[in-house]
């Protein structure tokens, strides 16, 4: 799925509507459209994002009613306007966000030069070659344009047609939850005001529905304020955790370098240092000047710069630098793997609870899949953790055609194979971190 391979059929051209090509859309993957939409949907990322939204979001209109009553000043009136705009605004971008999609490579693509196939990887899920910046989704089962990383909250990849609207969520999310803790707090304070009075010894809070102002619908009792306690935990929470992965996303943005790409930059690197080739690797896609990298990704219309396939390089670079450096790594990584045989079954399963205390509780924190182990499989092992290890299991039944099976497994349900590896080399200390 990551490697080279023959020219695939020629490229099926897709479009969104707009005349644009490459663009498949996201029924591509999901069938029909509302079918479609409904199971990218109902996935506990989306529904656990959208129940956050709406908590806050009906626990703050309730408790603007009742600390600043938007019919009776034009105060009340903008600070209520502006709680809904933030809540409209959010859901608009989020929906856009996951179901606009982030564009995916045309099934059977091939560059217009078919010398230029020799820079690329072939995607055999795909049967097709994957451009620049692109990389292949587990979770989606389609190569993604300009792919940044898998989220779970959409339920759907960041990449080329959905970076800006995610990244105004990511933006919009923090400024709306700001508005709404304010108002939590001025509310329990508003409302609480009369009901506390301080002993010597001691402080009463009458809670009772009794109010000092009949005039607000809503009762501020128990309920409520233990609503309203709740609900700032909430949005302080999503706060700081939204507001995080925002100024993340935004370094992506100014810098026209994905998650990914950062990660292929870093190995490159390591690569060079490891054989001292005295090559110098020059990302080639930062156009030098934050401003121009910003333009790529949020423009007037609304639609990113580009088609997604061809992408714009900076001086002393051409579209293939980078695919170029893949192709070094990918085959830097087969020279370097070790061949391990399984000498105990494993399921697949996450948490193996037979595998030791140790394999439990360290099992990696990725969304990288588990590949199940019979005795006596064969597996190229690529990296590892302590209890851990991460490779490619040898198919007996391997062809040019066949999807590879690759994942963590326990350290400990192998062991190196003494007469025939790849490399004598170990995967511990040097590849241990990678």
């Amino acid at each position: 799925m990551d490697g080279p391979g023959e020219v695939g059929r020629p490229p099926v051209v897709a479009t969104n509507g707009l005349g644009g090509q490459g663009r498949a859309p996201v029924a591509a993957m999901d069938g029909p459209g509302g079918l479609g939409r409904v199971r990218r949907l109902c996935h506990w990322g989306p529904l656990v994002a959208l129940a956050v939204v709406a908590v806050c979001s009906a626990t703050a209109m309730a408790d603007a009613a009742l600390w600043y009553w938007p019919l009776d000043t034009a105060g009340g009136s903008v600070n209520f306007i502006m709680l809904l705009n933030w809540t409209v605004m959010i859901l608009y971008n989020y929906f856009s966000a996951m179901f606009v999609g982030p564009g995916y490579v045309p099934l059977g693509w091939t560059p217009e030069k078919s010398q230029d196939c020799m820079y690329l990887q072939y995607c055999k899920v795909c049967q097709s070659y994957k451009a620049p910046r692109s990389h292949h989704c587990r979770k989606c089962n389609r190569c993604v344009m300009k792919m940044d990383h898998h989220c779970p909250w959409i339920n759907n990849c960041c990449g080329y047609q959905n970076h800006a609207s995610f990244t105004l969520f990511l933006l919009l999310a923090p400024l709306g939850c700001i508005h709404a803790s304010f108002i939590f707090v001025m509310t329990m304070y508003t409302q609480l005001y009369n009901r506390i009075s301080f002993g010597w010894s001691s402080v009463k809070i009458d809670m009772s529905a009794a109010k000092r102002d009949p005039r607000p619908i809503i009762p501020f009792g128990l309920s409520a304020f233990a609503a309203s306690l709740f609900a700032l935990g909430l949005a302080l929470g999503t706060t700081i955790a939204v507001g995080m992965l925002f100024i993340i996303q935004m370094k992506v943005i100014l810098t026209n370098k994905t998650s990914i790409e950062s990660w292929i930059e870093e190995k490159a690197k390591d690569r060079i240092q490891y054989y001292q080739t005295g090559e110098t690797f020059i990302f080639p896609y930062d156009m030098g000047s934050k401003w121009k990298n910003f333009k790529q990704v949020f423009t007037w219309s609304g639609i990113p710069e580009g088609d997604g396939l061809d992408w714009p390089v900076r001086d002393g670079c051409h579209q293939y630098s980078l695919t170029i450096e893949q192709l070094k790594q990918k085959a830097d990584k087969r020279v370097r793997s070790v061949r391990y045989r399984a000498i105990e079954d494993y399921s697949g399963v996450c948490c193996p609870v037979t595998k030791g205390v140790k394999t439990l509780f360290t099992t990696p924190c990725s969304e990288e899949p588990r590949i199940a182990l019979s005795k006596g499989d064969l597996i190229l092992a690529t990296r590892g953790l302590n209890h851990w290890m991460y490779g490619e299991k040898i198919l007996d039944s391997a062809a040019d055609g066949a999807i590879r099976e690759r994942g963590w497994f326990p350290r400990k349900c192998v062991e190196k194979c003494q007469y025939d590896s790849e490399t004598d080399q170990p995967v511990d200390g040097e590849k241990k971190n990678r």
